[in-house]
This record gives structure tokens, sequence and C-alpha cells, in this order.
């Protein structure tokens, strides 16, 4: 890399600059806030799930507004907030006076034990100084849990919080966010690099076999948070250019493998022609919180047969676009996965893009079951599409699942099932027929085989259900 080696950085915490010297690649930001006495921060989780490691991390949206995303901490390694700038619940309060997020959830009861009200006061906080707000959202706090006071004291704290008063942490917002150096950070407990091109992430990857890309580590860090792993050398992959282009052309759309779910839904708003099934998925996926840092080219690549970006893409046709140091090749979605949590991805090779064909069909529709509608994993997930001829007739048909088998995968049988009918009661009742006899799940504790065996009809009944009301109007 062009950047020497070091073993220490630095950063912005609540305003003053700290330096981080000698911690371990893979310590995460919550562990050090908490031990330089900034305790607001809790872990419940340890897997973004529970929100209550929130913390702010100052960013820009895809128009280039500065602005306060809320992140969980306990997710993020130490090495990837470099040259970064986030503040802690600690930070919120000015001038001795509560923030008025604070003070709403004092007035509205919104706290028990207390456990879970730092982070929800921290998402509280980014909702209020999102740039032109309308009326607050609670959905933004859909990634914070709290087990004893009620969610509605909580979401009657966020409507009635109120304007964002004047003071530093408003004036923060008119500058621009800092930006992040290259980086190669070095201890005896690891190394984490930070390239600044592709084409230097995968000349490190070739030097180093061993080492191992990782983005916005929601799943990663999981592992490392639960399962005590440790990883000899992380190439972040947050800073390449290549990994965040956005292109939405006449005949498809590409989607850089490095940005977040928030940047893509930002970016594709932007460009003002955002798909229907694309509005519909993206609220579903996790929540806010792991949204804001998750990446949809991570989401493929960790090969979760529970995944909730690779139904939608199947369904869609999409293609991955795969970067090597010999040059790039381009493969259909439906031939990525090979196995449980395996891909097409040789050692040192990146996902650089994902590419949606044109036109997107309007008859697309995603489907998620779930324990619950926000903020939690897949029992089964589901999308459908279909086109039809001039004559009304069912061109192409295409039904995805993830959490039916080992991979995320499209039904073949019943899709052909389907192709070449009018989409007749009979023509479905063969399709779910050849689910019955193609689909072979596996139970667990989020759902049983049968339960999922029969998710996989009664979505495509669901869906079928609303694309006759559309053929009938």
């Amino acid at each position: 890399m062009a950047s020497a080696a070091h073993a220490e950085f630095s950063f912005v915490l609540n305003g003053k600059r700290v330096r981080v010297w000698g911690n371990a690649p893979q310590t995460s930001l919550l562990d050090f806030v908490r031990a330089n006495g900034l305790t607001g921060a809790k872990e419940g989780c340890a897997e973004g799930e529970c929100g209550a490691c929130a913390i702010l991390l100052v960013s820009e949206n895809a128009n280039g507004r500065t602005l306060y995303r809320s992140v969980n901490s306990c997710l993020i390694p130490l090495p990837a907030i470099a040259d970064r700038e986030i503040y802690t619940v600690e930070a919120l309060a000015e001038s001795g006076q509560l923030a008025s997020v604070q003070r709403a959830m004092v007035e509205h009861n919104g706290s028990q034990c207390g456990y879970c009200t730092p982070g929800f006061v921290v998402s509280m906080f980014a909702e209020q100084h999102r740039p032109d707000p309308s009326l607050p959202d609670p959905h933004a706090l859909g990634g914070n849990l709290c087990r004893c006071t009620g969610y509605r004291p909580i979401r009657d704290a966020m409507l009635a919080a109120g304007p964002v008063p004047e003071g530093p942490l408003l004036a923060r917002l008119s500058q621009p966010a800092p930006t992040a150096a290259p980086l190669d950070y070095r201890t005896s407990g690891g190394r984490f690099s930070r390239p600044r091109s592709l084409a230097e992430c995968l000349q490190i990857a070739d030097e180093e076999p061993t080492s191992r890309f990782v983005a916005g580590n929601t799943d990663l860090g999981v592992v490392t948070n639960l399962r005590g792993e440790r990883f000899p050398h992380l190439i972040s992959l947050e800073n390449v250019p290549e990994l965040l282009e956005f292109h939405d052309l006449p005949d498809l759309v590409e989607i850089g493998a490095g940005l977040t779910l928030t940047s893509i839904g930002e970016l594709w708003e932007r460009n003002g022609d955002v798909p229907p099934v694309f509005r519909e998925w993206l609220p579903l996926f996790a929540s806010l919180l792991i949204r804001n840092r998750a990446t949809l080219g991570g989401n493929l690549a960790t090969a979760s047969p529970i995944g909730d970006a690779a139904p939608l893409l199947l369904a869609l046709d999409a293609e991955v676009r795969i970067a090597t140091l010999a040059g790039e090749r381009i493969a259909p979605l439906s031939e990525f996965f090979t196995a449980y949590r395996k891909t097409i991805l040789a050692p040192g090779e990146i996902l650089r893009s994902i590419r949606i064909p044109k036109p997107i069909p309007i008859g697309t529709r995603f489907y998620k079951a779930a324990k619950r509608s926000l903020d939690d994993i897949s029992t089964v997930a589901a999308c459908f599409s279909i086109s039809r001829n001039s004559e009304g007739r069912i061109a192409k048909a295409r039904l995805a699942y993830g959490g039916v088998a080992a991979v995320p995968l499209r039904a073949i049988e019943a899709e052909r099932q389907l192709e070449g009918t009018f989409g007749e009661p009979g023509d479905l009742t063969r399709a779910k027929d050849s689910l019955r006899h193609t689909i072979v799940p596996q139970g667990d504790h989020r759902g049983s085989a049968a339960y999922r065996l029969a998710l996989t009809q009664s979505l495509l009944d669901k869906f079928w259900r609303r694309q006759s009301g559309a053929v009938a109007a």
C-alpha cells in the first residue's frame, strides 16, 4: 500500500480527537468507548439486533448533505472508525441541558430500567436531525428493542421531541463530513487495511491469502462477537470507489457491491425511478441501524440461505460482476450460490457490483415471513415476478425463495408450470404441486420443515390474489 504501516490512528469522539494505539483490529468500537468511560452505550445482544449499543456516525447522504447516522457500535471494528467522527449519548446534552429527545423520553415515561434508553435516544436524535425532515418517523426506532417499558411511550416521545434546537450539534451539520484516508494498521493482534482502489484490494489479497474482505461487518462482526473468531488480516472495502458506484442506465441498473443499503435507497430515490418492489423490500431488511452499515454485496457474498437480498435479485434475473487480478467476469446470480455459505467467488476475488436488467417487471412483489415485521431474520422470504405478453399469457415467471434450502433458489419447475399459461386457478394449482415435490426445506427453531413448505405455497397464493385483482382492475 502507498500508506505506511502504523500501530496507531485517530478519530473524533464527541468533538475531541482521540488516539488509538495498539488495540487489536477486531476490538469493537463499543468496547473502546466503554473502556474510555462512555458507558451509555450497552452490549445487549452483540449481533446488532437490540440497538442498545447505538452511536452516531457523521456521514453524508447521496445528495452530499452531512447528517448523523445511527449505527451499532458492537459491529464496528475499531480501525474502521479511523479518521471518522462519532458521538455517543453522553454528548447529546449541551450546556447542562438535556437534548429535546432526552427530555421527551423523561416527560413521556419512556424509560424504566434504562438499559435500552441510550440506544433509543441516539436513534431518535438521528431521526430528529435528518435533513429536511417531515414528521419524525417512529420506524426509525425499528432497530431498538425495549424489554420493560413498552413502545407506546417511546413512540410518543419520538413524536413529541419537537424541532431541532440551535446548538453545536446542529451547527456541525453545516460542515462536511470527514474523509477517511487509506489505512494500514498493524498490531500484534492482527492487521487492518483500508485500501483506496479496487486494484490495491486485489493486490493485497493476492499477497496475503489468509486475508478477509470486510465491508459493513454486520455479518462478520457477529462471528467475532459470539464465536470469538479472529482473522489475521481484514481488508476494508468501505473506501473503494469502484465498489461505491451506482448507475441507472436505460437497459440496466448497476449497484456497487460496497454501497450500504441506506445509500442505495438514497441514490435510487435521487434518480426518481425507484421500483415499487424495492420500496417494499428495503424497510423489511433488518433495521435502519443495520441498513446504515450493511452492504448489498456483503449480504450476497456471505451466502446465507436466509439473506433478504437474494430472493429479490433472483426474481429480477440479476447478474453479479466479479473482479479479479486477471480481469472481470459476469455471472447470473442464479449460479452464484453453490452450497451452504458457499459461492463461486474464488480466494482473492471481489464482488464488484450487481446488475439488474430493465425493464423491471411491474408485477413483482417481495414477501417476508418472520416473527416480527421489522428487525428480524426471515423464516421464509420470497419474491415473485410475472410478465405477460400482449395476449395475456405469462411470458416469464420467476419464483424465488430464501429459507427453504441450503442456498437461495428459484423454483424452476414451478415457473415452467406457469409460463405460457393465462394463470388460471388450475395453472396455479400445478405450480403449487410442483413446489410440494421439488422443495425440501430444513426445520429449525424459526420454523419446521412443514411450516416452511406451507409458506412457499401460501405466499404464492397471496401474490396471485394480488395479481388477479390487478388484472381484473
